[in-house]
């Protein structure tokens, strides 16, 4: 075995009988709140939704039916050494293609995401290469404190511990040049890996949560936004993308201030009630998702990942905290400007749309694709969108073709 594969170790979900016979007696004795005739979803999730997949969790989704899917997929975990921070064991997918020059790929999640975001992508992208595209070794992991990662255990972990967590995870795969692709939280952390490691390691990026750090940035520091600003009594596109963030600050953000301010306090209901984490949860995956037909196993699968997470789905609420210090600053805090390629795919439904003549802010961008269709879940509802997008970034006639010495894709 060679040194860089030592520290590995082949990874399989078993969650013990006692943690699902505990589950079942929590949701037998769960107590529902009362809910206003007609208040639909202007209150939060209606009653009936929850009370059905409730009962559904305690009745009839079958967890290690799930569980068996769920280890079909190549896992393993390794420990990772963080400066200050001591050494975390990682859990990661590792889907290697068949096609010896294909290019590493590093896919990270967001919350309320999960490794599992990457599953419908894996085909797409670690298949045979073609004529048309490219193919990928994919790397997935959970996040510290999510999934199946060990949790940080003092407080100041921040963006460049992720990256450091990422780019070290690279190193020990073998891969000391590879692309990087994220959405949510893995467009946030995305900004602090690139801001440290681009160009020796990281050669490109591409993100589906094409958003800058600030709304609006300050005109006087990018042409292309001065010029947006100037135009925007005339531009309804761009006066239809700003409404849709105003909208979202003022009725949108409420879980965002919580977890940024008090995730201790939230913690406790999200660690002892899976109702409650299922409700906080639910409520995020319909809202923030373009109509995509859910189906309860779906979300049953999707919250079990965060109940029977190694750290606790408590533990996973803290990177806003850490993130945004208390809620004090940006989340792209002593971020600067690279020119490694940037790709962006814009679906339609995502939280915050922006404009996309503000996008130079975020680095040197070589593809922008527009969806008709997608929210902001773009790996788990249009994979296929979100795959075609990157097999054109980087395939042959894309403009970060070729960016991994080496690997081509091809």
């Amino acid at each position: 075995m060679s040194h860089r594969h030592a520290n590995e170790t082949s990874f399989k979900l078993a969650v013990p009988d006692a943690d699902l016979e505990l589950l079942q007696r929590k949701l037998a004795l769960t107590r529902f709140p009362d809910e206003l005739d007609g208040a639909g979803w202007q209150y939060g999730v209606p009653l009936a939704h929850i009370k059905r997949l409730s009962d559904h969790w305690k009745d009839g989704f079958d967890w290690r039916k799930a569980e068996a899917k769920i280890n079909e997929l190549p896992m393993f975990t390794r420990d990772i050494e963080v400066e200050g921070h001591g050494t975390l064991n990682i859990h990661y997918v590792h889907q290697k293609s068949q096609v010896e020059n294909a290019i590493p790929l590093l896919f990270v999640h967001g919350w309320p995401g999960h490794f599992l975001e990457v599953r419908k992508l894996l085909p797409l992208l670690t298949t045979g290469s073609s004529p048309e595209h490219p193919s990928f070794h994919v790397v997935a992991l959970s996040l510290p404190g999510f999934g199946f990662s060990e949790a940080p255990r003092k407080p100041g972990f921040r963006g460049p511990q992720y990256a450091e967590v990422f780019n070290k995870l690279m190193l020990s795969l073998g891969y000391s040049e590879y692309v990087y692709q994220g959405g949510d939280y893995g467009h946030m952390l995305g900004r602090h890996a690139i801001n440290n490691y681009a160009y020796k390691h990281i050669k490109a990026w591409h993100t589906n949560t094409p958003i800058v750090d600030r709304v609006p940035p300050n005109p006087l520091t990018n042409l292309n936004v001065l010029w947006s600003m100037l135009t925007l009594p005339f531009n309804k596109e761009t006066q239809r993308m700003l409404e849709t963030g105003r909208e979202f600050d003022m009725k949108g953000r409420g879980y965002l201030i919580e977890q940024a301010t008090r995730p201790q306090t939230l913690g406790y209901s999200l660690a002892d009630s899976p109702v409650g984490l299922l409700a906080w949860i639910y409520e995020k995956l319909v809202a923030w998702s373009d109509t995509y037909p859910w189906t309860d196993d779906e979300v049953l699968e999707w919250i079990s990942i965060y109940w029977f997470s190694r750290a606790g789905p408590a533990a996973s609420v803290r990177i806003y905290y850490e993130m945004t210090e208390g809620g004090t600053r940006s989340f792209f805090h002593k971020i600067k400007w690279t020119s490694i390629p940037l790709g962006l795919s814009y679906f339609p439904k995502e939280l915050v749309v922006q404009p996309k003549s503000w996008m130079s802010i975020l680095g040197n961008v070589v593809l922008i694709t527009e969806h008709d269709k997608g929210g902001h879940f773009g790996a788990f509802e249009r994979p296929e969108e979100l795959a075609g997008d990157l097999r054109q970034m980087f395939g042959r006639t894309g403009k970060a073709y070729g960016v991994v010495p080496g690997k081509s894709g091809y």
